[in-house]
């Protein structure tokens, strides 16, 4: 049982707002705060929080009371339960009369793994050697924790010696069970990086493999800790500057995030291998910084930074977007030295509207009509989700990139008339086959992984990614398996798509050898000649090539 005497404390210590918006996103109201409720559907705010009277209530549902009462209701959790959660987001430790925290169990087999793994890095030079190269140094391999793991073995070893029970590491997502019994750890040979909640308390790790392992980053799983689509990395240590400086920099990698801070760019945080959700936003909503969203250039970077810049511009955020050029990242950026280059790219970024726009733009050809039409239904679909006083705003910016008189943007056109219905191309559909077959014969997984990387699967690189880490309840796998348009394959028909997968991506790969003319011709011709005589010839056969590392 929990000690009342801490109980109280804890009570006392509260502030319900600060707990409420880690779930929904508030906003300010003379002396109260509103929100939608989350409770019942509604479009116009009547869930109240009154901070001087600590509690909640909804004037169209009825339903009220305190924090507790709030997060017994919301993650349907019992009295007790629902204590060690808020203690948890505070980073308060409760003290109990008899038996202990499971939370508090978990959280301290944690700290001790995080110990284990500190120890890891400075006895392996591999590691030690790959940080040195992307130029992080010693004070922030101290500061974020950064640690290694060895092989599967040696965690279980730690484990034992340490007498750390492995079902409670399993619920703290360290080990997880096999099919035919026993338990093996979940992240083997990579350097670790250790996730903490927005009160910085540990909750979780990441990896990023140093064999070439084709997922190159596994995050712990779900947990009563861990839920990576509402965390953000390096969020307890940037939360300071986020709040003192009104800005927050969004990235795409652990290594991004660390890179920033090490230059002094301290407002920098990461997802946590998915998109930014809805379920971000209440944390990016406090202190209510100007977001910059700092992504590669590249093609999902781009695909990325338009679907976050559209939820945040819908969501009533300002700020910006910056595409780092020439298929570069932050981190290195800034290993390189270039840090004013950097700075100077954060300073210019492209506002999240005119950004939106642009791009919906770029995606049609409007000397064509048709297309033309359809890019306009997009963007005034997207305007009619804003303000009416930003939508307002940026008519004139709309019509000027379209070609199109602002006229058109007026109530009396609607934007579904303009909107017609495409079909995903065939070349997608064929990715998509290939990884909804793998869902359902997973024993298929080794052959693919042989003979192709996951980048290979282009705009569905992280859906494939997700497979491979088993996120059975990602959204997106799970839309895959319930679309009834893409087809399961026999085993032959797997083999076959498979074969005419990997022939389209040489055949791309002999065109970028041909016209790329940093290649010493030697060479050049070398790989020309391997590709035409030797792997598509076999893959037209319908032999799987294994993945040529030197191509």
């Amino acid at each position: 049982m929990i000690d009342n005497a801490s109980v109280e404390q804890l009570k006392n210590n509260m502030d319900i707002v600060e707990i409420i918006s880690n779930y929904i996103e508030v906003k300010k109201a003379g002396a109260n705060f509103k929100a939608n409720c989350p409770f019942h559907g509604e479009k116009t705010p009547s869930f109240v929080i009154s901070p001087s009277k600590q509690i909640y209530h909804c004037f169209g549902c009825q339903v009220g009371g305190d924090a507790i009462k709030f997060v017994m209701e919301y993650e349907k959790l019992n009295y007790p339960e629902s204590l060690e959660k808020i203690a948890s987001m505070m980073n308060f430790s409760l003290t109990y009369t008899q038996g202990s925290s499971d939370n508090n169990e978990a959280r301290r087999l944690l700290e001790q793994v995080q110990t284990h793994y500190g120890k890891g890095l400075y006895g392996n030079s591999v590691a030690q050697k790959y940080l040195s190269d992307r130029g992080v140094t010693t004070q922030s391999i101290e500061s974020f924790g950064i640690g290694y793991v060895g092989a599967s073995h040696e965690m279980m070893n730690f484990l034992s010696s340490n007498f750390l029970p492995l079902p409670k590491a399993e619920e703290a997502g360290v080990v997880a069970q096999r099919e035919r019994g026993g338990f093996y750890a979940r992240l083997t040979e990579r350097i670790t990086f250790p996730i903490y909640s927005v009160s910085g308390a540990i909750v979780g790790f990441g990896g990023r493999t140093i064999t070439n392992h084709p997922a190159k980053y596994i995050n712990s799983p779900q947990t009563k800790l861990f839920n990576k689509s509402q965390l953000l990395y390096g969020y307890s240590k940037a939360k300071e500057s986020i709040y003192r400086n009104k800005k927050l920099i969004v990235c795409e990698g652990y290594l991004d995030v660390i890179m920033f801070h090490q230059v002094g760019f301290k407002e920098a945080v990461a997802t946590l291998g998915t998109a930014l959700t809805a379920e971000h936003l209440p944390i990016l909503r406090k202190g209510e910084p100007q977001i910059i969203l700092a992504y590669d250039g590249d093609k999902a970077g781009v695909e990325a930074a338009i679907k976050a810049s559209i939820m945040l511009s819908e969501g009533g955020f300002d700020g910006s977007v910056v595409l780092f050029p020439n298929g570069a990242d932050p981190a290195d950026m800034i290993a390189k030295g270039a840090v004013q280059e950097v700075a100077n790219l954060l300073r210019g970024g492209q506002l999240l509207i005119p950004f939106v726009i642009e791009r919906i733009a770029k995606r049609y050809n409007l000397q064509n009509p048709r297309e033309k039409e359809i890019a306009f239904g997009e963007v005034k679909s997207y305007l009619n989700n804003l303000s009416p006083i930003i939508r307002e705003a940026y008519i004139v910016h709309s019509a000027t990139v379209l070609g199109v008189i602002p006229a058109l943007f007026g109530s009396t056109v609607k934007a579904e008339n303009t909107h017609v219905r495409f079909s995903t191309p065939k070349e997608d559909v064929g990715q998509l086959s290939i990884i909804k077959t793998l869902m359902e014969q997973n024993s298929f997984m080794d052959e693919v992984l042989n003979v192709m990387k996951p980048s290979m699967f282009g705009n569905y690189q992280t859906l494939f990614e997700s497979l491979i880490q088993g996120e059975k309840e990602n959204p997106h796998l799970t839309g895959l398996m319930l679309d009834e348009t893409i087809k399961i394959m026999e085993e032959h028909e797997f083999k076959m798509a498979l074969a005419s997968f990997l022939f389209g991506h040489y055949v791309k790969k002999l065109k970028s050898i041909t016209t790329d003319n940093s290649l010493p011709l030697q060479t050049k011709n070398f790989l020309i000649r391997k590709i035409k005589m030797d792997i598509m010839p076999r893959l037209k056969r319908g032999e799987l090539v294994a993945y040529q590392l030197d191509i």
